[in-house]
């Protein structure tokens, strides 16, 4: 007969504040709805509000009674609005901050160093990807860096001062087993993901005589908005990249972050590399002709 007993201590959530950056879709979506449901007032930070007010309504429908909900809008490359975020939540009454999920970032472009690949070719060869090196525009390869690496370090910078005060916190940064893994065709989004990881594991060593825990959750093939956006909106190219195989879903990411922010407080996650069932690297997918 199985136990009565939970299986883990959501308990230890209930009251905390979480901000997640962009939530306003896909693993941050998800994200602050589970933090919700675990009984956290959740800030959600994303650009756009239309989206952010939708996750809003189901972190109140879902998440856990007497809990605060509150969206912001923000472009993490907006160096001052950023620069101006922990005032602005003080001001709303938020006085400290237990856990922060740094989850905006994301690729642009699906070619090929030396020439350029077609969408099906290019799915059924990479994981993931940036545009090449050889052909990705400057300005493509400042937003890459400036949205996954620097905002997420000044972000970090911020809320880390804030976690100092009280000798207590969680930063998860959001990285991806391209930061693990440099393939062809994902010249800039490996190794500003690459750098991710160094960041977080240096950040680790930095805090580690400190009560603030430091965590990457690294994942595989996502479905999400990723691959349209690295597409430029082509929504029919972006489901070729999960063709023939079974993708991790949002939802199986924010469970994993939320597990991860569940341990006691002596428990520190350093890492966690999550892959579906028929990925076992970047390059290498199980794909069939039909599910």
């Amino acid at each position: 007969m199985p136990s009565s007993k939970p299986l883990f201590n959501t308990t230890r959530l209930q009251g905390k504040t979480v901000v997640v950056t962009g939530a306003s879709g896909g693993i941050g979506a998800a994200t602050a709805v589970l933090f919700a449901r675990a009984g956290c007032n959740v800030i959600l930070l994303a650009r756009r509000l239309d989206a952010l007010s939708k996750v809003a309504q189901q972190c109140m429908e879902e998440g856990a009674d007497g809990i605060k909900v509150f969206t912001k809008t923000l472009d993490v490359n907006d160096r001052t609005s950023v620069e101006d975020l922990v005032p602005a939540l003080k001001k709303e009454g938020f006085e400290t901050f237990d856990v922060l999920v740094n989850n905006a970032g994301g690729a642009i472009g699906k070619d090929k160093i030396g020439g350029k690949l077609g969408a099906e070719q290019f799915s059924l060869i990479h994981a993931d990807s940036s545009a090449p090196f050889a052909e990705i525009s400057l300005a493509d390869i400042d937003t890459m860096i400036s949205t996954n690496l620097i905002s997420l370090m000044q972000i970090t910078q911020l809320f880390l001062n804030e976690m100092k005060k009280v000798d207590t916190g969680h930063i998860i940064n959001i990285g991806s087993i391209a930061g693990r893994e440099p393939y062809a065709g994902g010249g800039v989004y490996c190794a500003v993901k690459h750098a991710v990881r160094s960041f977080t594991t240096t950040l680790l060593k930095e805090v580690v005589a400190t009560g603030v825990r430091v965590t990457e959750v690294a994942p595989g093939f996502v479905e999400t908005n990723f691959s349209v956006t690295r597409f430029r909106g082509d929504e029919t190219a972006a489901k070729k990249v999960y063709e023939g195989m079974q993708p991790l879903l949002a939802e199986d990411i924010a469970e994993e972050i939320v597990w991860c922010a569940l341990r006691p407080p002596h428990v520190q996650i350093a890492e966690m590399v999550v892959l579906p069932n028929a990925q076992a690297s970047a390059e290498i997918i199980a794909r069939k002709t039909q599910l």
